[in-house]
């Protein structure tokens, strides 16, 4: 398994094949096989654009709510975090220590909609017995990418 290679390609997943082979010192097909086979293991799970939505009026909204749970015998959290992460208002879902248990990141298309969500789902689970709701009112940095440029170009100009 090739970290370096893994760190390309999440930092940036459409640097080509031979980039990524200059800058590892490989050729571009071992470039090109070592990644089929992390993809054949499971290890790449999929490619995802990070897109600044608050550049489109604000499309959706977005929450992170924590959620105590009862674990399950013989099934602990996963269980619950099954039948959470099944919801298409699911983004992530993360087994947390200390004050909760899971972390549910969510998306709607309204406050209200992330509400009701909340209150007729998520909160109506048997092994749920307490939820805390809290909106993300600005994102500025996103699986590693920073979301507070203007998307400009930055340079300025030159002129002799």
């Amino acid at each position: 398994m090739n970290i370096k290679l893994l760190k390309l390609l999440n930092k940036n997943a459409r640097t080509s094949p031979a980039d990524m082979a200059t800058m590892l010192g490989i050729s571009e097909e071992e470039v090109l096989s070592q990644i089929a086979e992390m993809e054949r293991e499971g290890l790449i799970r999929g490619y995802k654009a990070v897109i600044d939505w608050d550049q489109l009026d604000n499309t959706y909204v977005s929450a992170i709510i924590e959620l105590k749970v009862t674990p399950k015998a013989g099934f602990g959290f996963e269980d619950v975090a099954a039948k959470v992460m099944k919801y298409p208002e699911v983004e992530s879902v993360y087994l947390m220590s200390g004050v909760y248990d899971l972390n549910v990141v969510v998306k709607g298309k309204s406050l209200q909609d992330v509400a009701n969500f909340v209150a007729k789902e998520l909160s109506a689970m048997e092994s749920v017995t307490s939820t805390a709701t809290h909106f993300v009112m600005r994102r500025y940095k996103e699986l590693d990418v920073e979301l507070l440029g203007s998307g400009k170009d930055e340079r300025g100009s030159y002129s002799l």
